[in-house]
């Protein structure tokens, strides 16, 4: 990859956007503020968006409020779209965006990378988008300061859920130390990302565990609307958490929460153990992500959604893919 295109490309403009995917999780952030921030302490001033702006658990993350959720009307000379997998995925942002920037560069880490951009500086052995930019500093050799090593240890630690997926390497643990002697505190993000949840997250878990089913090694659980509001929610809280518990069950290869957004939309969780890749399947459904951590929405009743995508789910469950 060549990193010191970018880095000149960077030092170059005066205008930068930065844009990330919707709904975005602690490695979007994590690599949205992490860049934002190395950028400032180089004398930029980048413009940091997603749709929706900040997610509220993640505004521990310093630099976070320089976030906003939508795109100024201005002429861009680069535009940086960080761990979306394809353009559609980084939402309006990502749409007037593109409307706006003269250079789109595209920084990921998803196998399922469709290569948009005019740059593509992507990495699907990296565990996060975050280990992508930490890669991509250290060639540049820009100094991480702790502002910078922060964000990124929070999309490392979020994006392998506490260093725990198969495809954490030794080189993402030398990254992890090296950002903890950066100063970043690793026990803090652990708690503030993987561990401490609100009450209405308890609520969400027991309306869901309710509809729990096994069958052919698939484990799935339900959020309706109706469940929700039962349940005393007016929206489903994140389901990470929830979904991460039901791959933990040993009878299970693969794991979905099929969560409703509206009554024709529902959102899908994914979830496999080392050798059962779900990536195929969110990207089939015009989502994507890894190969035991996807995701996507999918038009149509929680019922038509249901049937279209458990029996695609029990064909992985039966067959371990080629590599894990």
């Amino acid at each position: 990859m060549n990193w010191s295109e970018f880095g000149a490309l960077l030092d170059g403009a005066t205008r930068i956007l930065l844009v990330t995917h919707v709904k975005p999780d602690g490695d979007a952030i994590g690599s949205l503020v992490a860049l934002t921030n190395m950028l400032r302490a180089r004398g930029k001033a980048p413009i940091p968006v997603v749709d929706g702006g900040m997610p509220e658990f993640l505004k521990f993350v310093p630099g976070s409020e320089q976030v906003v959720g939508q795109v100024p009307a201005l002429d861009y000379e680069v535009m940086v779209s960080l761990d979306a997998s394809d353009e559609e995925r980084t939402g309006e942002a990502g749409k007037e965006g593109r409307g706006r920037a003269w250079k789109v560069v595209n920084i990921d880490h998803h196998p399922t990378n469709t290569g948009f951009g005019e740059m593509q500086l992507v990495d699907a052995a990296a565990v996060s988008t975050t280990e992508v930019l930490w890669n991509g500093f250290t060639a540049l050799g820009w100094a991480i300061p702790e502002a910078v090593a922060v964000p990124l240890l929070v999309g490392l630690v979020t994006d392998t859920i506490g260093f725990r997926t198969s495809n954490v390497t030794p080189h993402t643990l030398r990254v992890a130390s090296a950002l903890a002697e950066a100063g970043a505190p690793l026990y803090d993000i652990f708690q503030k990302t993987l561990i401490s949840m609100p009450f209405s997250t308890v609520q969400m878990w027991r309306s869901a565990l309710e509809t729990a089913e096994l069958k052919d090694r698939v484990i799935s659980a339900t959020l309706t609307l109706d469940g929700l509001r039962k349940a005393g929610l007016s929206q489903a809280s994140d389901a990470g958490g929830l979904i991460g518990f039901l791959i933990s069950v040993n009878e299970a290869r693969v794991a979905a929460v099929f969560k409703e957004v509206t009554a024709g939309s529902v959102e899908i969780s994914l979830r496999s153990k080392p050798g059962y890749d779900v990536s195929g399947v969110a990207f089939e459904l015009g989502g994507g992500g890894h190969k035991q951590a996807s995701g996507a929405t999918v038009a149509g009743t929680m019922e038509e959604v249901q049937q279209r995508v458990l029996p695609m789910l029990r064909r992985i469950a039966r067959r371990k893919s080629s590599a894990s």
